[in-house]
């Protein structure tokens, strides 16, 4: 090796050694990572990934496997209805989608890196018919109801608080002793059922199973937004599962879950027949704001 080349290679491992660690704290603007959220919905609807600036090396994980992000942009689709998360400490973005398409409705929670080369990794939670709770219309209709607004600045939680909030929930699966900081009221949106009926004492402490453990958590965090997405391996099946709270005042305001199944509701029998079972799974939609 040359002196010169030698010292070409020293200088470009010194660049990446600045480089990627800014990356790491927080070397991005909430302006910035709102353009990269904008981008994966305009990849959805356009049914390409040329509306993202794309790193050189992209990994695309879907339902925590290994996929093709251009397989899944295709065909393109109406979104019609997004939410999105931007962590300014991690340098990543949140979109959780609503696509309503008559002959293939799905709903998406997505985790979007980004890297000194540019956009990327990905990772995708992708569910349709036969996901836990599936129903994209009710979906859409409860989340458009909520008010998801930046907190004032004075009253914004922690990080850390806003991750605590979600990891007491989330570890109440496991060990039903733990404090969870309810809200009221809270509503909870799991797949297409719904605990809010736009009363004062609306609640999401309704229940969850017991004896399930929740791992490998992966944050993405909001304190503008008070909200946290949390991507986890649910249960012994490792199911691919997204959980996102929204926190006012130190309490748990809304949660909203998107699991993916390997068998039809995750094996707890046609989601139709709960339904029919328990009609107040779904309450009517409350009026829209004017």
């Amino acid at each position: 090796m040359t002196r010169k080349l030698a010292a070409l290679l020293a200088a470009t491992a010194a660049t990446f050694a600045v480089a990627t660690p800014a990356q790491a704290q927080g070397g991005c603007t909430r302006d910035q990572l709102q353009e990269m959220a904008d981008s994966w919905v305009q990849a959805l609807e356009r049914g390409t990934m040329m509306t993202m600036q794309l790193g050189e090396w992209v990994d695309y994980n879907e339902n925590f496997q290994r996929s093709s992000l251009g397989g899944f942009l295709d065909p393109a689709r109406v979104v019609n209805h997004h939410l999105a998360l931007l962590d300014t400490t991690t340098c990543q973005v949140f979109v959780e989608a609503v696509m309503k398409d008559a002959d293939h409705p799905i709903v998406t929670a997505t985790q979007i890196g980004r890297g000194f080369f540019g956009v990327g990794p990905f990772d995708n939670i992708v569910t349709d018919a036969g996901d836990w709770l599936f129903d994209a219309n009710a979906t859409y209709e409860y989340a458009r109801r909520e008010h998801w607004s930046d907190i004032p600045e004075g009253e914004r939680a922690s990080r850390a608080d806003l991750i605590a909030a979600a990891d007491a929930y989330l570890n109440l699966f496991n060990d039903p002793t733990v404090e969870v900081p309810w809200g009221e009221p809270c509503a909870r949106l799991e797949g297409g059922v719904y605990t809010g009926r736009g009363l004062p004492t609306d609640s999401c402490n309704v229940g969850v199973p017991s004896g399930v453990e929740l791992t490998n958590r992966r944050y993405v965090v909001d304190p503008v937004k008070g909200a946290v997405n949390v991507f986890l391996e649910f249960g012994a099946n490792h199911r691919p599962d997204s959980h996102t709270f929204r926190i006012e005042n130190g309490r748990i305001r809304y949660v909203h879950t998107v699991t993916n199944c390997a068998e039809d509701n995750c094996g707890f029998g046609p989601f139709s027949e709960m339904l029919q079972r328990n009609p107040d799974m779904q309450p009517p939609y409350a009026p829209l704001d004017e």
